[in-house]
């Protein structure tokens, strides 16, 4: 990155690995407000809170909430990274990035595994070295809860056997400490008896002969891995996502508290956690069956 690098390339320069498809919405924002301009080159500093809000509008009538929340983050944080340059003052910075999310209300797409479920990945994993990495990798993405590109970007040295631990380096440059139970670890030692103790990536691709490579895998090369997984072990089909929703899920269906299992997942607002909390719905449905309802002829 040279001396005049630009408030996109600043923006996208401190998101964690995974997630630089920020850039493709920065892209459809200046497009939003400009025929002639990419998010490099688009003058940010020129934007204000009209604009804001017309980027809001046009994005609300083309994407599901979810999709526009992510994308105006990325507004609000390139926006920021231009006052930090001082291409904008902080009043004019502060009402360009005073536009709100949209609500979101719809239940989460996607699903949580059944406890079956996960049994069947983990018998899919053979007993090779292929598959030894392919079950801790299972282990992290379910007992971690970890994003793709999070469980990716870890190294040797983010795992702690001493207190069966990893150190996460989540979204925006955040790190957080996850924990894995005890026969979480049994896994990730099996893996690690197989890949040595080298610097470099935790997970690493594994050839067809069983030769491990200390290279790093792509967000894309574990969700080939999930979905390999799953049509071996017969399972309906869930994304890499599904088993981070399902540790979320179940962890809050076993009583834990929802503060907790934020702090486990990396979620920023304790809001998104509540929503997989399903012991609301449980609790409805089992109200309903206090009525007495007329027998079916």
């Amino acid at each position: 990155m040279t001396a005049t690098a630009t408030p996109t390339q600043l923006y996208l320069a401190g998101l964690a690995s995974g997630s630089q498809g920020m850039r493709q919405s920065l892209d459809i924002i200046a497009g939003i407000l400009s025929d002639n301009h990419d998010a490099d080159s688009y003058p940010w500093h020129e934007v204000t809170y009209r604009d804001s809000m017309t980027v809001r509008i046009a994005l609300t009538e083309r994407y599901k909430p979810a999709t526009v929340n992510k994308m105006l983050s990325a507004l609000r944080g390139v926006l920021k990274q231009t006052w930090r340059l001082g291409l904008i003052d902080a009043d004019a910075y502060r009402r360009a990035a005073d536009v709100e999310n949209v609500r979101n209300s719809n239940l989460l797409s996607g699903r949580a595994l059944a406890s079956e479920e996960i049994g069947k990945l983990f018998a899919a994993c053979a007993d090779t070295p292929k598959g030894v990495r392919d079950a801790a990798l299972l282990t992290v993405l379910y007992g971690c809860g970890l994003r793709r590109g999070e469980l990716a970007g870890l190294d040797f040295d983010d795992y702690d056997a001493d207190d069966c631990s990893i150190v996460v380096n989540g979204k925006g440059g955040k790190q957080r400490t996850v924990y894995l139970a005890e026969n979480g670890c049994q896994y990730i030692e099996t893996w690690l008896r197989h890949r040595g103790d080298d610097a470099g990536p935790l997970f690493c691709p594994v050839d067809q002969t069983g030769e491990i490579r200390i290279t790093r895998l792509r967000g894309e090369s574990v969700a080939y891995i999930v979905k390999r997984l799953q049509q071996v072990a017969g399972v309906d089909h869930f994304s890499a996502h599904d088993l981070r929703r399902s540790t979320v899920t179940h962890l809050l269906d076993a009583g834990v508290d929802v503060l907790t299992v934020q702090k486990l997942a990396g979620h920023a607002d304790v809001t998104t956690t509540a929503r997989y909390d399903r012991r609301g719905e449980q609790a409805k449905r089992q109200a309903v069956q206090s009525l007495n309802l007329p027998v079916a002829a």
